[in-house]
């Protein structure tokens, strides 16, 4: 694998900081050499947040993120600033849930109700950030199932274990369904 560049951009108090850690926590699990940084605006909530992964089989000599591989925008204030501008090549996720005006795209680009489908299934929004989690690496392909899964495990606030593997879950499914190509319907004879 070549150096993969991963953002997480949201607004405070989404989790994105800790999404990237666990994320980050795979990688170091999967025997990646990793940089894992973050930042957000003064605000500790609703201001910008933006944290970065760069997970590489090589030494990484910059631990910034200078060309992402994947963009995850969680508000759309994120998307303006990361996620507008971003080449085709890059895969784009964005979270339908809050970002409504999107730029046409006609590859890797991936609409999900990441915060929607935490509400509708956890009950709150409180584990949405687990949920980007899950669909970043099934869409990125960049680390397992299974080393996500033990990140999380170790990362999750004590008691909120069960929860949150069940927010992944939901996360790595939504991420392969989006992978799927749309069923074939079978011709109609007669």
């Amino acid at each position: 694998m070549a150096k993969q560049q991963v953002l997480f951009t949201g607004t405070g108090g989404q989790g994105l900081i800790l999404a990237a850690i666990m994320l980050a926590e795979a990688a170091v699990l999967a025997g990646k050499n990793v940089v894992q940084s973050q930042s957000y605006g003064p605000e500790a909530r609703g201001g910008a947040s933006k944290a970065e992964v760069i997970i590489s089989d090589e030494v990484v000599n910059y631990p910034k993120v200078q060309k992402p591989d994947v963009v995850l925008a969680m508000s759309q204030e994120a998307y303006r600033k990361y996620g507008f501008t971003l080449d085709e090549a890059s895969i784009l996720i964005i979270d339908n849930t809050y970002v409504q005006e999107v730029k046409s795209r006609s590859k890797n680009f991936y609409a999900l109700p990441l915060t929607r489908m935490t509400r509708n299934q956890l009950g709150s929004e409180q584990s949405a950030n687990v949920v980007a989690l899950g669909a970043v690496a099934a869409l990125s392909g960049l680390i397992s199932l299974e080393e996500v899964r033990q990140a999380v495990l170790q990362r999750a606030p004590k008691g909120t274990g069960e929860r949150n593997l069940k927010a992944l879950e939901i996360g790595w499914q939504l991420g392969v369904e989006a992978l799927e190509p749309a069923a074939v319907k079978p011709a109609r004879v007669g």
